[in-house]
């Protein structure tokens, strides 16, 4: 119990301090899994304190009653030791298991190190209660008692799932820039959703493997008609790869096909303009089942073909256009990284920029407005 405990401490003050300190976790970087599951909404509570904060302090004070439950100590103290670590120990297991639930389910990526505190923690909770039985009678706790104290940690983990359910942030990751940015683009050759005239235009910085940008990409015609013409993004993509984005570290291949099928992508935009959100829609609907699957390279090509032709996509393809456009794209994508944050769905207005993570539409027009400061229409 002593080591799992302190294993499980260790790694939640490191992720606290990289919180704190705003400074990419090792092996994070580039919008990888871990980044996008310490960046997200879930990682704090009312997008304030963290809940490795939280760790921190539970872990603390199960270490230091794990001191107080030997023979030596007086009875009374060794069973007020017992029912606080038994209370801890449902916290802990209820808390990694719904996290485990929040990986898998809602932010759709694992995170290495939060992993391994919630394993780390969960098989220190068990030990625990199987200590706590084994021992019931020598501390004088009955099997039912033990069994009501795990329960009321796990009440106070739910308190926890409400809260963080409950609390609906206007975004994630909000930042300003402190700069203006140096590189520009010419909408009237770009893909866009929306108008090229329109007065207000938000430049959309996405990968085509991001299941976050996937559910953005939904939500943004319905925000251009919101706003009725005067609004529009530019699709601007930024894939994570070292191959074609020099911002990514080398060693993260979680995205090792985006750079393939961004050019596919822009290809299509080049060979037949009018056929183009049609394509950049399928590559982010579903092909079946209930989970969002990238597309491949041979699926993706074979797709731009159906829509353009052979002959006009391999010329297309051939474009020197399309690297141009990305590296001007990835241009901004570097200017945007601050503190470590490297991840997309990024949207960039006038010197600001956010990381989004909006429900619905609704949500997006707040972010729009309140942090990026797109005037109300």
């Amino acid at each position: 119990m002593l080591g799992f405990s302190s294993l499980a401490l260790v790694l939640s003050v490191i992720l606290s301090w990289h919180y704190i300190s705003g400074g990419s976790m090792a092996g994070c970087g580039g919008g990888s899994p871990c980044e996008r599951v310490l960046g997200s909404r879930w990682s704090m509570l009312f997008g304030i304190l963290p809940v490795s904060a939280l760790a921190v302090g539970i872990y603390m004070t199960l270490l230091i009653t794990i001191f107080f439950i030997g023979h030596e100590t007086e009875g009374s103290i060794r069973r007020l030791a017992w029912s606080v670590m038994l209370i801890l120990a449902g916290s802990i297991a209820g808390s990694a298991i719904w996290f485990t639930v929040v990986q898998k389910w809602i932010i759709g990526e694992f995170c290495l190190y939060c992993m391994t505190t919630h394993i780390t923690g969960f098989l220190l909770a068990v030990l625990v209660i199987l200590q706590a039985i084994k021992n019931s009678k020598s501390i004088h706790i009955r099997a039912i008692t033990v069994g009501g104290l795990v329960l009321i940690g796990l009440i106070s983990a739910s308190a926890l799932v409400i809260l963080q359910a409950s609390y609906m942030p206007k975004a994630t990751l909000a930042e300003e820039a402190t700069q203006d940015y140096s590189v520009t683009l010419d909408y009237y050759n770009a893909p866009m959703v929306g108008s090229p005239d329109a007065p207000y235009i938000v430049n959309l910085l996405f990968d085509y493997q991001c299941p976050h940008c996937q559910r953005l990409h939904f939500m943004l015609e319905e925000a251009t008609q919101r706003y009725d013409g005067k609004l529009a993004f530019s699709i601007c993509p930024a894939p994570l790869n070292n191959q074609c984005n020099p911002y990514i570290p080398p060693e993260a291949d979680a995205y090792k096909n985006t750079c393939e099928l961004t050019r596919i992508s822009m290809a299509v935009w080049i060979a037949k303009k009018e056929v183009f959100s049609e394509f950049d829609s399928w590559m982010f609907s579903f092909e079946s089942g209930s989970r969002w699957e990238p597309r491949s390279p041979e699926a993706a090509r074979e797709k731009a073909i159906e829509l353009v032709g052979q002959e006009y996509f391999e010329k297309a393809y051939s474009d020197p256009w399309i690297d141009q456009y990305i590296q001007t794209s990835v241009e901004i994508y570097g200017q945007t990284i601050k503190s470590g944050n490297g991840g997309v769905p990024k949207i960039v207005f006038g010197s600001n920029w956010v990381i989004p993570e909006p429900y619905n539409v609704d949500d997006l027009i707040m972010i729009l407005q309140e942090s990026l400061g797109v005037p109300k229409p």
